[in-house]
């Protein structure tokens, strides 16, 4: 699909898209705990499509009913020899320790960009757990046979945090007692916030937090309750994009995001205020217009999602705009140091990559141009926004990629009033430019 945004200025409100990051934990705590789980605000992107696939497979039954996602499991009970995790990164890394609970083999699957991401991870670890595993040189598909069983271990957490998460939610699972997950050089951190808060909503057994060193389980002989409510936050990092929309392009207001979440990428709040951005942050709400915006320093080796939001930002700041985090950028849908460099260039402008650190040359006017997603929804989302206030239209090819996270991205601007035209592509040969 072709996307055309020609510049547009921006007004009304808008509620921010479900959380994909807390609907898929969701997903996973209501598989691994034993009753009835009803979620309501349930996300609707590929990647939480494939969450729900993949809990239907290893035995939960589920079903839609009045806007409500309603889930009854007893544990993980495969009724299938295979789950494919679709596109989703923290599919793969959560539900792969997950699957090894169980004792029958499975195969474990996804397409796209994530048959190239590396999984050796699980290669060095879940044999410790005394699992079968292989895999294809480290990458998928994976062969698992468990059960998992509990044991304190060393990992690293240098690569992704959603490694973890698996772990802690196969612990929790296994009611794992005296036993501890040692972690050393933890990466986004506030994910990890996300997974306890998700797993004590949903009654699991919480491990103890020793400053993100190790993580100890200790044995519970609380019963869960039979049914449990949770709701899925709103998507800090899919409302990035429309709160940077607001900030170059005209006033707006987001609603349906929590202020006090432990989401890593409600840290944009900070760089808007960095960059000075005219803002009122109030409760239920976040109300944000242009203004003359300067170069700031942001840290986002605990957020790399926000980079590309970061980067059309930074294009409309007056001098150079410091991002740190680079190196957490290699193993996304695409290496986006690399594609936002590509992509922004075509742009007019100038990104460059220093060791960890990219230094966004802003402020000389953006113009429009074809650019390609990489079949990556960031980096598509990335380019529309930029286009709002460019000179002349700005053409995105591979524009779908953004069903990965948030499908109405595009319906949601237009909503606020961006000239936004879709349309399918007729080219056989879709070549980057």
């Amino acid at each position: 699909m072709i996307v055309r945004v020609k510049p547009s200025v921006v007004k009304g409100a808008i509620v921010a898209p479900a959380s994909k990051s807390s609907m898929q934990r969701a997903c996973a705590a209501a598989l691994v705990r034993k009753g009835e789980s009803v979620i309501s605000n349930p996300g609707i992107s590929n990647d939480d499509k494939a969450a729900l696939g993949i809990i239907k497979n290893l035995g939960a039954k589920w079903e839609m009913k009045d806007g409500q996602l309603i889930v009854k499991s007893e544990g993980v009970k495969p009724v299938a020899n295979e789950v494919n995790c679709g596109e989703s990164g923290l599919s793969i890394r959560m539900f792969s320790p997950i699957v090894a609970l169980s004792e029958k083999p499975i195969t474990i699957n996804g397409s796209g960009s994530l048959s190239t991401r590396p999984m050796d991870f699980f290669d060095e670890v879940l044999p410790q757990l005394g699992v079968e595993i292989k895999s294809k040189n480290g990458k998928l598909p994976l062969e698992v046979k468990g059960p998992l069983q509990p044991a304190t271990i060393h990992i690293d957490g240098s690569l992704s945090s959603q490694f973890l998460t698996g772990l802690l939610m196969a612990y929790a699972a296994s009611n794992s007692g005296g036993k501890s997950i040692i972690v050393n050089n933890l990466k986004s951190k506030p994910y990890i916030d996300l997974t306890l808060k998700v797993m004590s909503d949903f009654g699991l057994n919480v491990p103890i937090n020793h400053k993100y060193e190790s993580f100890e389980f200790i044995a519970s002989n609380s019963e869960q309750p039979a049914m449990i409510n949770y709701t899925v936050e709103g998507d800090w990092s899919g409302a990035s994009f429309l709160l940077v929309a607001g900030a170059i392009s005209g006033e707006i207001t987001v609603k349906g995001l929590d202020v006090f979440s432990t989401q890593a990428d409600k840290a944009i709040l900070q760089a808007l205020i960095s960059a000075e951005a005219k803002m009122s942050i109030e409760e239920k709400q976040i109300i944000i217009g242009p203004a003359k915006l300067k170069a700031f320093h942001f840290n986002a080796t605990d957020c790399p999602d926000l980079f590309p939001p970061l980067v059309a930002l930074a294009s409309y700041c007056e001098g150079k705009t410091s991002i740190e985090g680079v190196s957490r950028l290699a193993h996304k849908e695409s290496n986006r140091g690399l594609t936002l460099q590509q992509e922004f260039a075509k742009m007019g402008v100038k990104i460059d990559l220093q060791d960890d650190l990219m230094i966004v040359h802003g402020g000389n006017g953006v113009k429009g141009a074809t650019t390609h997603s990489h079949h990556d929804h960031r980096i598509a989302m990335a380019c529309a926004v930029a286009g709002l206030k460019a000179e002349g239209e700005t053409i995105i090819e591979e524009a779908e990629a953004i069903n990965k996270s948030y499908p109405n991205f595009y319906e949601h601007i237009k909503q606020l009033g961006a000239a936004v035209s879709e349309m399918e592509s007729t080219s056989m040969d879709k070549e980057y430019r």
